[in-house]
């Protein structure tokens, strides 16, 4: 790749139209502004200092600190100096079919699918590379940012993608391989998030009992289904804000939760900001970009 596919429009940034991932390095000074992406996104720092900020806070940042983004998760940096990372994003159409494999391997299902679905986590998984690992991950990313062709660019993300789930922190204990009940149930909800599920109807269809469907859910998910599904819906619920104009409460119950001021307590609980000033902030509102820029080696 000779130049990033990625476009950006009033703080969302998103990929080009048939681009299935991207990778390349960046360099930030003083602050890049608040933004959002409609794909995965994993930023590795490879050099300098600064401030990262999101809804759950802001981070320090140092050299070999990682910090991997669900789609419709807003965040910024601030304080940079000299901040050296190399962005990494790659289409949920490429999550959902390339890379649907990882959901039963325990630690790239953590690292892609779970575990930044984690309550405090809210769509944010962070941790930090030793040097080896850094090394290594670095140059998957260099390598697939110049891949030529799609069986390069897959092969070398999942070389990256192994790399960090083997040095991020890990599923809980005791999380299991997944269970092919689980991997069905999953399939059932995000296929159809409308649907007013409970966890009896959810058992039901798989011929299981509910309590024992809890147990092998939250065994290799570390959540029972219903707050799986949850994390589900109001990524879904981002993802239809910023990409259509359809009004907030069309958006609410095509999720699945008609009573709008539900919908509006779980959207905010999750982005920390109330579903219309979500969609103002990265889709009406202009943004400047201050002292961001992609860097060339």
């Amino acid at each position: 790749m000779t130049d990033y596919p990625v476009e950006d429009t009033r703080g969302l940034v998103f990929l080009a139209d048939g681009a299935l991932a991207f990778a390349g390095p960046y360099l930030h000074q003083d602050r890049h502004p608040d933004h959002t992406h409609s794909f995965v996104e994993i930023a590795l720092i490879v050099g300098g200092t600064g401030v990262h900020r999101s809804m759950t806070g802001r981070r320090p940042l140092a050299t070999g600190d990682v910090i991997l983004l669900r789609p419709g998760v807003w965040h910024g940096y601030e304080s940079c100096d000299g901040l050296r990372l190399y962005n990494c994003g790659f289409s949920t159409d490429l999550l959902h079919r390339e890379l649907a494999w990882t959901r039963e391997e325990p630690l790239l299902g953590h690292l892609l699918w779970t575990g930044p679905y984690a309550s405090q986590r809210r769509g944010i998984l962070t941790g930090r590379l030793p040097d080896p690992a850094l090394a290594e991950a670095a140059n998957h990313l260099d390598a697939l940012g110049r891949g030529p062709d799609h069986g390069d660019v897959i092969g070398r993300l999942i070389l990256f993608l192994t790399v960090l789930s083997r040095a991020m922190p890990g599923p809980p204990p005791g999380t299991s391989a997944t269970h092919p009940a689980v991997t069905q149930a999953i399939r059932l909800l995000e296929t159809d998030p409308a649907r007013p599920w409970n966890l009896a109807d959810l058992a039901g269809r798989l011929g299981l009992s509910p309590g024992y469907l809890v147990r092998i859910f939250k065994a290799t998910t570390g959540l029972p289904p219903v707050a799986y599904l949850s994390r589900h819906r109001v990524e879904a619920a981002a993802h239809l804000l910023l990409h259509t104009t359809d009004p907030i409460t069309q958006i609410a119950q095509s999720v699945g939760w008609p009573d709008q001021n539900y919908f509006a307590r779980r959207f905010r609980a999750h982005y920390g900001l109330s579903a219309s000033t979500y969609r103002r902030r990265f889709t009406d509102a202009a943004h400047g970009v201050t002292g961001g820029h992609r860097a060339r080696g």
